[in-house]
């Protein structure tokens, strides 16, 4: 039987010359099965107790493919897709452009990620013509929260600490401390779920390549944007969701439980491990779909710190959506994005329903 491998094609060696992330989210071209069709080149990232592969690399990925049929001086501004299945980082992945519509303006491109002969993953996005909006246009953009300009990581001599470095493994991005701000809301109201937000800066390791341009720099950002997405939710309501049981932190080993401690404190949600003993916990939490409004996609340098702050206006009935703003570090904004996911909590199961097992 022939070797497996998590790709259809054995990978080439890593580019040193090129970014951690160009390596990442190379494609490969089929188009000697068909038009328009590319594969993962390089085994994709599945994050340690994930249901599947980490989701920004198929959203980046998708782009990236699409990014591929249009012309040079289109860029990407509004991208729509839907998590449909988990995916797989043993099984390569088939990524299928159809070309719906070419405007002089617009143009229009569906991707749709397969596994096995099933969609796991399908986005449309729209992309438009580099200064086709005329010379004189409505401006505004909601500015970067004041005095986090401030708190700005340095750009050279930053580094992780290390047990962060040491769950992350192979991401291609690094981050600067990530916590929440309480709303404008007085008397109390600041506290509330809906007026929380989580904060953190991002860029990707090393330095993106010339010739991957500013494709790869949107892609990176797309990559970069799954992160911690739906995860505002529980940080929010402070909902614990660690593999172990608040119950069961004493009998940890000394180095899991360091572990956790620093993830907690890094993360800057406040309180002690112990404090959320009697709080809810997650039992299940997937993405559905997720989408990006590009807004200065020439600015995007995504291998530069970049701020990017959540909120969430609604959850309930098992759900929850989130919004996302990323800013550079002048303070421009780049992108608005927004995800709904499943947030469930574990359920306190009644006599009656466990006997039935």
């Amino acid at each position: 039987m022939g070797e497996h491998r998590p790709t259809l094609v054995r990978p080439p060696p890593v580019d040193e010359s090129k970014a951690p992330i160009e390596n990442a989210l190379e494609l490969t071209d089929l188009s000697i099965i068909g038009p328009d069709i590319f594969t993962n080149t390089r085994e994709l990232w599945h994050p340690p107790g994930a249901r599947g592969i980490y989701g920004g690399a198929v959203i980046a990925q998708t782009l990236a493919a699409a990014q591929r049929t249009v012309p040079e001086n289109f860029v990407v501004h509004s991208y729509h897709c839907f998590f449909v299945l988990a995916g797989d980082s043993a099984v390569p992945i088939l990524y299928h452009v159809e070309r719906v519509r070419e405007g002089r303006s617009f143009c229009t491109r569906t991707v749709q990620a397969r596994q096995r002969g099933h969609a796991i993953f399908t986005v449309t996005c729209s992309f438009v013509r580099d200064g086709s909006g005329g010379k004189v246009s409505a401006e505004h953009a909601k500015p970067m929260p004041k005095g986090v300009r401030e708190r700005a990581p340095p750009d050279e001599g930053y580094a992780e600490p290390e047990f962060l470095a040491r769950r992350k493994r192979d991401d291609p991005f690094e981050t600067y401390r990530c916590g929440t701000e309480d709303g404008e809301g007085k008397g109390g109201e600041g506290d509330r779920p809906e007026n929380k937000r989580v904060q953190l800066w991002v860029r990707a390791r090393g330095k993106i390549s010339e010739e991957g341009g500013h494709r790869a720099h949107l892609s990176a950002l797309a990559y970069i944007s799954d992160s911690y997405f739906i995860g505002t939710i529980p940080r929010i309501h402070r909902l614990w969701r660690y593999p172990v049981r608040v119950e069961d932190l004493p009998k940890l080993e000394p180095d899991v439980r360091e572990f956790l401690e620093k993830e907690n404190e890094w993360e800057g949600f406040g309180g002690s491990l112990e404090s959320y003993k009697g709080r809810p916990a997650v039992g299940m939490m997937v993405s559905l779909d997720h989408s990006i409004y590009f807004h200065n996609s020439k600015k995007v340098k995504a291998d530069e710190w970049m701020f990017t702050e959540m909120d969430s206006p609604w959850a309930g009935d098992g759900r929850g959506v989130v919004m996302q703003r990323i800013y550079s570090k002048d303070g421009t904004l780049l992108a608005t994005a927004f995800q709904e996911g499943v947030v469930r909590l574990k359920q306190d199961e009644p006599e009656t329903e466990k006997a039935k097992l």
